[in-house]
């Protein structure tokens, strides 16, 4: 985002959050280059998250398809730190050129008001009918289905790149002692698709989990882009 569109998304942030109130977390990231960073956030608890925090695997998967030619995607699940459930929507902020430069992210934490629907629907029920037809959260969450529709909040670099090693370590049934130099340009190449080397210190932390070093996953990082060219 140029300067103008900063300062304009960032008083956005500001009123849309003294606007709505505490139970909604409003958050802004400006897309630069190789990096997307938070720039503007309120309620950040909600989700654990402050002006450090890195953008979740959706938010990156975003950048690197340019939002899919979408202009917000709304009322999707989010999972907080703590797994519990938001309510979530994004606005795609677009160029003149029809290219992502940010996201307005808008995240509704409707606990409170599951608790008190929960009061309420007791106390015009007898036990019996609330027993077998009120929905709890925490049944909900244990049944729901997670997939590329679910947003999850980490904290860290960490938590963004970790989920997806594990995930090709569990594909492909080794340990990461057991990954050869292919099994680990593939892994690269994955985390590059998902954009995870967008995140700052990314590097360094992948080539920790993969027990090679910086250099090596930067000369796994130029073969995957050479391989893409050809």
């Amino acid at each position: 985002m140029n300067r103008a569109m900063l300062k304009q998304y960032t008083k956005l942030v500001e009123f849309l959050g003294l606007t709505l109130g505490p139970s909604y977390e409003i958050t802004l990231h400006d897309i630069r280059g190789k990096e997307s960073s938070i720039v503007a956030i309120v309620n950040g608890s909600i989700s654990g998250r402050d002006l450090d925090s890195p953008p979740t695997a959706m938010a990156m998967k975003a950048m690197m398809e340019n939002a899919a030619g979408r202009d917000f995607h709304t009322n999707y699940i989010g999972l907080a730190k703590s797994n519990k459930m938001l309510r979530s929507s994004t606005y795609y902020i677009k160029d003149e050129e029809n290219k992502l430069v940010g996201m307005l992210c808008i995240n509704f934490d409707d606990s409170e008001f599951q608790a008190l629907s929960s009061q309420l629907f007791q106390l015009i029920h007898p036990d019996s009918y609330v027993e077998n037809n009120i929905v709890i959260r925490s049944d909900v969450l244990s049944s729901f289905e997670d997939n590329d529709e679910t947003e999850h909040f980490g904290d860290s670099v960490t938590s963004a790149a970790d989920s997806v090693i594990q995930e090709i370590l569990d594909e492909e049934g080794v340990s990461v002692d057991q990954l050869t130099q292919a099994g680990k340009i593939r892994i690269v190449a994955r985390l590059k698709e998902k954009g995870i080397f967008r995140l700052k210190g990314s590097v360094v932390h992948v080539s920790d989990v993969l027990r090679s070093s910086p250099a090596s996953i930067y000369r796994y990082l130029n073969k995957v882009q050479q391989e893409e060219e050809a």
